[in-house]
């Protein structure tokens, strides 16, 4: 199937032919991906951060979760604080793969960024990369103090799988009455296991992700106690089948043209306004899941602007 992208993309595109991501070997994939992002990441400069990882009480009965924790050098004063959750199609990605957006977050914004590195499908199906996530938020409100972040300006960020889990994420501490988020960054997130919307039956062929991929995702995710599409996988897995969305933190949405996981981030945004919860969506024009990692596009430009802008927003930073 033919795609009007973005030019600057497509032409991108046309340089680097394949843009395929095959997730049905995740020792493989999570090996090549990582070598990717390891040229990427290779001439930054995180002298002005400090970087510490760490290591935290997991769920119980569970090993420990690894974290790490960036902080501006010069930080004098409580600040904001912003749990990040990697994506991946719950199946790829760890810490040194998130490390260069966590850097950027830190660096521009002036918080410190706690970045959760949960353990991965299909080993651990749900809810155990859930609860790892959960566990990263409660450690970070309590240790609020020695980490310098001011409790009341919390938020949590993720994108695509990692957009699914920070909305569950977030789902689980209202429900628990846990930690309290004052934002909630959902950069083109998987909600949805039941794969029915029109953009998921249509794209199965689009770059980085597509409906092969989504289903291998889910699969590995539920894993044998719950099968996708059922009836019974609960909204904590796929929170696109949570009915109450009262309660939660104001939430920015963003989702990309071609992307499968395009209307279940539209519709979830939807729910959420209906919710009466204050929710900002951009649909970007020309797009496809993971376009922003060609940076030098000016639509990837416009989007990575604007995720500052609106962290800042929901974070109550001032300009």
């Amino acid at each position: 199937m033919t795609y009007n992208y973005d030019p600057e993309l497509a032409a991108m595109l046309d340089f680097l032919p394949d843009t395929s991501l095959d997730i049905s070997d995740p020792v493989a994939s999570r090996a090549g991906f990582s070598e990717m992002i390891a040229m990427l990441n290779a001439d930054l400069d995180a002298s002005d951060v400090q970087v510490e990882n760490r290591e935290i009480p997991g769920p119980d009965g569970a090993p420990p979760v690894a974290v790490r924790t960036y902080t501006p050098e010069t930080l004098q004063q409580n600040v904001p604080g912003l749990l990040h959750i990697h994506g991946g199609g719950f199946v790829i990605g760890d810490l040194e793969t998130e490390h260069g957006i966590c850097l950027a977050l830190c660096r521009n914004l002036g918080i410190v960024v706690v970045s959760v590195d949960y353990r991965l499908a299909p080993e651990t199906p749900y809810p155990g990369g859930l609860e790892d996530c959960y566990c990263a938020l409660q450690w970070l409100e309590q240790h609020s103090d020695t980490l310098h972040i001011d409790k009341s300006r919390v938020g949590i960020f993720g994108q695509s799988a990692g957009g699914g889990l920070s909305a569950a994420t977030t789902l689980l501490s209202r429900d628990r009455q846990g930690p309290q988020l004052c934002f909630q960054f959902l950069g083109i997130p998987e909600l949805d296991d039941r794969l029915q919307t029109p953009s998921m039956q249509q794209f199965v062929d689009t770059p980085m992700w597509n409906r092969p991929n989504a289903e291998l995702s889910w699969d590995f995710y539920l894993g044998e106690h719950f099968a996708r599409g059922a009836t019974d996988v609960p909204y904590h897995a796929a929170p696109a089948r949570c009915d109450d969305l009262t309660g939660l933190p104001p939430a920015y949405i963003s989702t990309m043209e071609f992307d499968p996981l395009r209307d279940e981030g539209v519709l979830y945004a939807l729910k959420l306004m209906q919710a009466g919860v204050a929710t900002e969506l951009h649909s970007f024009a020309g797009t496809f899941h993971g376009s922003s990692l060609f940076a030098t596009a000016q639509v990837s430009q416009r989007e990575a602007a604007e995720m500052m802008v609106v962290l800042r927003r929901g974070l109550n930073i001032a300009n």
